[in-house]
C-alpha cells in the first residue's frame, strides 16, 4: 500500500506542478470541451489484498445455522487446537505454514459520461467491467495432523459508480468516485483428510459489494487522456461453505460428526477486500 500511495501522490504532484496541464493556455487545446460528454476507457494495474491475519475457519456442528461452534473430540478437546494461518496450507502441519495470498493483475474497460458544472466542476457516472487475478484464503490444522483450506478468487466484476471532481482550466481532472459492484467469486477447498466426505455448497455465486476511491486524469489531446486511479473494493462473500460428512471410513467418534452427524465449515471473514491501483487511457467523444 505504501507503493500505491507514493505512486499516486507523485502522479498528482506532477500534474499540479505543470501549468500547461492545469491552467488555460494558448496551445490550441479546446479546453471548454474537456471532461464534458461521453468517453470510453481501458485500464490496467495491480490488485493487492489487505492484511487478513487472524482469519479462521468457523463451524456449525449442531445444525442451527450459526457458525459459532467448536469441533471437539470425544474427550472434549478442540480438534483445531493447533490453529490457523492465512493462505493455503503446505502440509497437514501448522509448522510448515501456508503459502501467502496471491495478488495479481487488474484490468478492464469502462463507459462513462461527464458533465461540466460551473466551468471547473465535473460530475458524472460510469459502467465498468473488470477482471482480477487476486486470490486469498485461510487454512486450519487439526490434532489429527490434517489441514483444511478454503480459498477464494475474484473472477470478474460489473460496477456502476458516480464520480465528481475539479478541473483547473480543463487540462486535468482530480476526482473522487464510488458506487456499487456485482462480482463473481470462485472458491476452492483443499484437505489432507481422506476419511470424511466434503460437499461444497454455493460455489461460483455472484455477490454484491462496493468500491470507493479517487484519481486524476490529464488531457494529452482534445480527445485522449491519461490517468491513475485508486479503489478500495469490498464484497460480501458469506455464502460458500463445505459440509463435512461421514464419508466411507469415518466412525461415530469422528469430531466432525459430533453431535449432529455433520459439520458445516466456512471462512470467518465474510468480506473479500482488496485495493487496486490502475493506469487509465480514455477517449472522449
Amino acid at each position: 500500500m505504501k507503493f500505491y500511495l507514493t505512486t499516486a501522490l507523485a502522479f498528482g504532484l506532477a500534474i499540479a506542478s505543470n501549468p500547461a496541464l492545469a491552467q488555460e493556455t494558448t496551445d490550441g487545446f479546446n479546453r471548454d470541451t474537456h471532461f464534458d460528454g461521453p468517453y470510453v476507457s481501458i485500464f490496467g494495474g495491480w490488485a493487492a489484498q489487505g492484511n487478513d491475519r487472524g482469519d479462521t475457519l468457523v463451524f456449525d456442528n449442531d445444525g442451527d445455522g450459526r457458525h459459532d461452534d467448536v469441533v471437539r473430540s470425544v474427550a472434549g478437546a478442540n480438534a483445531f487446537g493447533p490453529g490457523f494461518c492465512n493462505g493455503r496450507a503446505r502440509s497437514g502441519s501448522l509448522e510448515d505454514g501456508c503459502a501467502k495470498d496471491k495478488d495479481g493483475a487488474d484490468y478492464g474497460v469502462r463507459l462513462g459520461w461527464d458533465k461540466r458544472m460551473g466551468n471547473n466542476f465535473v460530475v458524472g457516472g460510469l459502467l465498468e467491467f473488470s477482471k482480477n487475478d487476486s486470490k486469498g484464503g485461510t487454512s486450519g490444522f487439526t490434532t489429527m495432523s490434517n489441514s483444511y483450506g478454503i480459498a477464494r478468487k475474484l473472477d470478474h466484476t460489473i460496477s456502476a459508480r458516480a464520480r465528481a471532481g475539479y478541473t483547473p482550466g480543463g487540462g486535468a481532472l482530480f476526482y473522487v468516485t464510488g458506487g456499487g459492484s456485482y462480482a463473481k467469486i470462485k472458491h476452492d477447498f483443499l484437505t489432507t483428510n481422506d476419511t470424511n466426505s466434503f460437499d461444497e455448497r454455493r460455489d461460483g455465486k455472484r455477490v454484491w459489494g462496493w468500491q470507493a476511491g479517487g484519481g486524476a486524469e490529464v488531457m494529452l489531446t482534445d480527445k485522449v487522456s491519461l490517468g491513475m486511479e485508486y479503489l478500495f473494493n469490498r464484497f460480501r462473500d458469506n455464502k460458500y461453505s463445505v459440509e463435512v460428512g461421514p464419508g466411507s471410513d469415518a466412525g461415530p467418534n469422528n469430531p466432525f460428526l459430533i453431535p449432529s452427524g455433520s459439520t458445516d465449515m466456512k471462512l470467518s471473514n465474510r468480506n473479500f477486500e482488496f485495493h487496486t491501483l490502475r493506469a487509465t487511457v480514455s477517449y472522449q467523444f
